[in-house]
């Protein structure tokens, strides 16, 4: 726990024109400004490679389908397979 300035928050956006189940992406918003459910994570490798580990976007976000973080992964700076 922090404050929220000093947390990143990170979104699941869908790419609606897939067919079946649309994957789904965690987008950073630094500025906090993006629609929908979010989930808050320290913005260092370590908080991030933590969160991924635990599933923690998926509970925390209440997704069904696994979730592509490299957009959050490229946000920090990250080398994440």
């Amino acid at each position: 726990m922090d404050s929220w300035s000093a947390l990143l928050r990170v979104v699941a956006a869908t790419d609606g024109d897939a067919g079946g189940q649309p994957p789904v992406t965690l987008r950073p918003d630094p500025r906090h400004r993006m629609p929908g459910r979010g989930a808050w994570l320290h913005p260092t490798p370590d908080c991030f490679e933590l969160a991924v580990r635990r599933k923690a976007f998926g509970r925390a976000l209440r997704l069904q389908a696994a979730v592509d973080v490299s957009a959050v992964a490229r946000h920090l700076g990250v080398q994440h397979p």
